[in-house]
């Protein structure tokens, strides 16, 4: 029997109580915490605070065996954490610890919360600073199956968290894959960059590529979404999507170029191989000279935290920062070479449509698929008494 009928048997059929999750855990602020402390007291213990990751490692634990928290405040609030073992919880995160007389399973609890994300985020104020009030939290209503059956319940929920976790420790094992094989192509690629004096011929970038600043977005031909008519991005900095301001109707570059972040994002680089209009926070680099583009976009991918960027003011990349950074040229068929080489790490680590990201996601939309399935219990009619 499959482990979704033997789920479709085992959940027939059964009653769900509808419990007020301030009713069955506590709910309780970290300590206050910042970077300088972190600086200060370099340890090995996280440090979770407003983000999905640590904020950093400390020397000290104020938490042990608590694994699920909330996120407070900014721009993740409402986001569920979960950090096995002892660390550090800060005061932008809520723990939530199961009450003692409560038949509840911890992995249960968490799984439920990522299912139920967007009743949470209702709960938050965009005011001002995003934030969750812990008052507003506790009413959170969640299911509990089988109440009558404690047994049975913690049998249920156990089942459940089986075929839930299955997926997620494969999409970790994959992740941890993915970390692996991204130092694999970092070693590889500045490996193949790596050339000595005299052995390449080596020119300035701005004897390579003509450089060109954005300017400002077409008004007159803008459009929020792409259409027929307006189908040329419009690109700002930014990693990915978030390099999109909107689009347009006319192309300001046609041919395979790279741009790099000016602001923000300094340095990143991105290869182009499709018309755009570059505006503002955004250098464009198209050849002057025979080359292979896809090579420059790597070499330039090497050196994209080196710029010597000044701190005061706004931090920002300029043209006359960039034209003199050397530029080493092998001969084109060991460019054709480095290319070949590079495009198979980067097809692996990076691409969305192949490799470990694509597999990434299709299991995580397989883990929600499941959540959804297994945690869609039907909700409690307006006006149900609810145990609070």
């Amino acid at each position: 029997m499959s482990s979704m009928s033997y789920m479709e048997k085992l959940l027939d059929g059964i009653e769900v109580e509808w419990k007020a999750l301030g009713a069955v855990t506590r709910i309780k602020t970290g300590q206050s915490v910042n970077k300088q402390m972190i600086s200060d007291n370099p340890g090995e213990y996280p440090v979770i605070n407003s983000g999905r990751e640590p904020l950093g490692f400390i020397n000290e634990w104020n938490t042990d065996s608590d694994p699920i928290g909330v996120t407070t405040r900014g721009a993740g609030v409402g986001s569920i954490t979960w950090q096995e073992g002892k660390y550090f919880r800060g005061n932008l995160n809520y723990s939530i610890t199961i009450n003692r007389n409560q038949k509840i399973s911890i992995r249960y609890l968490y799984h439920l919360l990522l299912e139920m994300q967007s009743e949470i985020r209702a709960l938050c104020t965009f005011d001002g600073i995003p934030a969750l009030n812990a008052g507003n939290l506790k009413e959170l209503l969640i299911p509990i199956p089988c109440p009558e059956n404690p047994e049975k319940s913690l049998e249920i929920q156990a089942e459940i968290v089986r075929i839930l976790d299955t997926f997620t420790e494969l999409t970790t094992e994959l992740t941890t894959e993915l970390t692996a094989r991204k130092k694999q192509y970092r070693y590889y690629r500045d490996q193949l960059l790596n050339f000595e004096e005299g052995e390449v011929e080596r020119k300035t970038l701005g004897e390579v590529f003509y450089i060109l600043a954005g300017g400002d977005a077409p008004k007159a031909a803008l459009s929020d979404i792409e259409t027929e008519e307006f189908n040329v991005p419009i690109l700002s900095n930014g990693i990915g999507d978030r390099s999109l301001y909107g689009w347009t109707n006319k192309a300001k570059i046609e041919k395979p170029s790279l741009t790099i972040s000016a602001r923000g994002t300094i340095g990143w680089t991105s290869f182009r191989d499709k018309p755009f209009f570059p505006i503002v926070r955004l250098l464009v680099l198209t050849q002057k000279v025979e080359l292979n583009i896809k090579y420059a976009y790597y070499f330039m991918k090497s050196i994209e935290d080196d710029y010597n960027v000044p701190q005061n003011g706004i931090p920002q990349l300029t043209k006359p920062m960039v034209t003199d950074i050397g530029f080493p040229i092998p001969d084109l068929a060991e460019q054709d070479r480095i290319v070949a080489i590079l495009d198979k790490f980067d097809a692996l680590t990076n691409s969305i449509s192949e490799g470990l990201p694509r597999e990434i996601q299709l299991r995580q939309k397989q883990y929600e698929y499941y959540r959804d399935l297994l945690l869609s219990f039907p909700k409690p009619e307006a006006g149900t008494a609810v145990n609070t």
